[in-house]
């Protein structure tokens, strides 16, 4: 949700700032804006809409060897407008801010300002920001912010300019991500990585409510109290070229496609002398060994991989486990105890509900295994272990690469569980994880038959509602095919466990509805097959996710049958999902959607 941008040097920091938001498009927005010291003077220019338009507005501008903002608008308080763009200025123009996040008592602070007769222009919450900076201000913009900062209550990532001190950024974070990217003879900030990566591979991950002071040959961090501090840098080792489309058409279909190494490398550099070693995660035995019950804390499409790994963790390790969404967890007051674990899962690290829930079970003294993909982000720096998913950068708002490594890190974790306990015996243990070798390589397969996809999408993109089915994993498979579906190409779309089609649900079946029916799982095949023909018996039209060992005997009970190579049923939604994945895709595609930024949505929820 929203980008920020910032540099400090000698280049023209215009396409510095608008390559950067660029690279952070993926976010989710919906109004764009810069401002620059040109002259002794504030430059700000800010339009709504897609990135082009300030592009074009700003037209041949370019200023060398000067500071700069930038920033991408997810509108929360006041539609999206040119006016309610970032960045917000004092009245007098010579003070900039940019924020992502939310100031919750802005409105208290807003009249508070207007008593002493500030005159506000837009309907944001971010423009408080800029005042109450400006009234603190005395000459120097370090104090104003670490003063300003004290009257916030909310969640915000700042970045603030001003022409009395043109040689500096001040950088603020609290429960927002915020980096400082660590450059020669340059300096610069962002709510995340891949907008800096162009420039250098060092950056510091900014706590809360540390204050970062970044000119261009120098960068000082304080702590809350006004504290010098230092801070290791860490390096980022993300491929560069991952940013870019590499002849694909959209980024999703290209991260699709990417699956199969993100596998390859998420999985076997933590396979030694036959045995998962997950030492590199922080995890050990003694974490694990006294264990009575899980929870599992995510959001979004992280919340459909944790489905999954409920299944399998309760097979294979027989701990019990429950499922939370972060939103709700944190909210419920729900009953934890010393003898529980929590893991939580983000690909950005930085969902903030995921989060929450991390420090209330911190507070309450358990321990917290973080998946994530994003080295250095919120979660790891605070989470007891993290498993690393090394999924590389994820682009496309639809989460697709970075989910199935959430899977992979789920069974793995599972795996071990299970060694742990001594409900997995050695034997099994050792046959499992020679089937779990085989699946990046199994994972490429259903990517062959992508004219099967795009045919079924062409036929069926107009489409106002789809139902997806299955049983056990197959379920939790399909939850997670219909938020792809869903997302990308508009259409309603909704998961049903198979069995509860005739607790209500069969009432939608009518002629030509499409039923997507997962049916992997060989104990609950004659089960599906059941449900699948009542589906039929309504009119519905069926397509099939079936091993390739059993489409002999659903291909005559349904309308359309898709393959996914043999495999461990347990291992199963893996491949079940990348059909899936593309089917969205493709509707999308035929729809004609912005497929890589959906509608309304952001790829890191950072706010609640």
């Amino acid at each position: 949700m929203c980008g920020i941008v910032g540099y400090v040097g000698p280049r023209d920091v215009i396409p510095v700032l608008t390559n950067g938001l660029e690279k952070l498009e993926y976010r989710g927005y919906d109004s764009a804006g810069v401002a620059y010291v040109q002259d002794g003077k504030m430059k700000v220019v800010k339009t709504k809409g897609r990135l082009q338009n300030l592009r074009d507005k700003l037209g041949d501008a370019s200023q060398e060897n000067t500071i700069g903002i930038g920033h991408t608008r997810w509108a929360t308080h006041g539609e999206p407008s040119d006016i309610n763009s970032h960045p917000h200025t004092n009245v007098s123009g010579s003070l900039a801010v940019v924020h992502n996040g939310i100031i919750e008592n802005f409105l208290k602070l807003k009249e508070w300002l207007q008593e002493k007769g500030v005159h506000f222009v837009s309907e944001t919450d971010t423009e408080v920001v800029a005042h109450l900076v400006n009234y603190y201000y005395e000459g120097d913009l370090k104090t104003a912010v670490m003063k300003a900062v004290k009257m916030l209550e909310g969640s915000y990532a700042l970045g603030v300019i001003t022409v009395k001190e043109p040689d500096r950024i001040v950088a603020v974070r609290k429960d927002s991500p915020l980096i400082v990217g660590i450059g020669k003879g340059e300096n610069l900030i962002a709510s995340d990585v891949p907008a800096i990566l162009e420039y250098t591979r060092d950056v510091y991950f900014l706590d809360d409510n540390e204050v970062a002071v970044i000119k261009k040959d120098e960068i000082q961090i304080y702590d809350a109290y006004g504290a010098r501090t230092t801070k290791e840098a860490v390096t980022i080792d993300w491929d560069v070229t991952q940013a870019e489309k590499a002849g694909y058409e959209h980024f999703m279909i290209k991260e699709i496609n990417e699956q199969p190494k993100a596998l390859a490398d998420t999985l076997f550099p933590r396979i030694h002398d036959g045995k998962i070693d997950l030492t590199d995660a922080g995890f050990s035995d003694d974490m694990i060994e006294g264990i009575r019950k899980i929870y599992i804390v995510a959001c979004g499409t992280a919340s459909y991989a944790a489905q999954v790994g409920k299944y399998v963790i309760e097979r294979l390790a027989r701990v019990s486990v429950e499922v939370d969404a972060g939103s709700e967890f944190r909210y419920r007051n729900p009953v934890l105890e010393p003898d529980m674990l929590v893991i939580v899962i983000s690909q950005s690290g930085e969902t903030a509900d995921t989060i929450a829930a991390l420090r209330e079970a911190k507070k309450r003294g358990l321990k917290v295994i973080a998946i994530t993909n994003v080295v250095g982000s919120t979660l790891s720096r605070e989470a007891d272990a993290v498993f690393y998913t090394r999924a590389g950068m994820e682009i496309a708002v639809a989460s697709t690469k970075a989910y199935i490594t959430q899977l992979l890190a789920l069974y793995m974790i599972a795996m071990e569980v299970g060694r742990i306990k001594g409900k997995l015996a050695d034997e099994e243990y050792a046959r499992l994880l020679k089937e779990l070798e085989r699946v990046p390589e199994l994972s490429k397969e259903p990517m062959e038959k992508k004219k099967d996809l795009q045919k079924l999408a062409s036929q069926r993109y107009m489409d106002q509602h789809a139902f997806y089915i299955g049983r056990g994993l197959d379920y939790a498979v399909a939850m997670e095919g219909t938020m792809k579906i869903k997302e990308v190409s508009y259409i309603h779309a909704e998961a049903f466990s198979a069995g509860e089609l005739k607790h209500g649900t069969i009432a939608l079946i009518e002629k030509n509805t499409l039923v997507v029916a997962l049916a992997t799982q060989a104990d609950l095949l004659e089960k599906m097959m059941s449900n699948i023909k009542e589906v039929k018996a309504r009119g519905g039209y069926v397509f099939a996710i079936v091993q390739e060992r059993d489409a002999a005997t659903v291909a005559d009970q349904v309308d359309q049958v898709f393959t996914i190579p043999n495999v461990e049923d347990l291992f199963a939604p893996m491949l079940s999902v990348i059909p899936l994945q593309m089917l969205g895709y493709y509707a999308a595609v035929s729809k004609g959607c912005d497929v890589d930024k959906p509608r309304n949505l952001a790829k890191s929820v950072t706010v609640e």
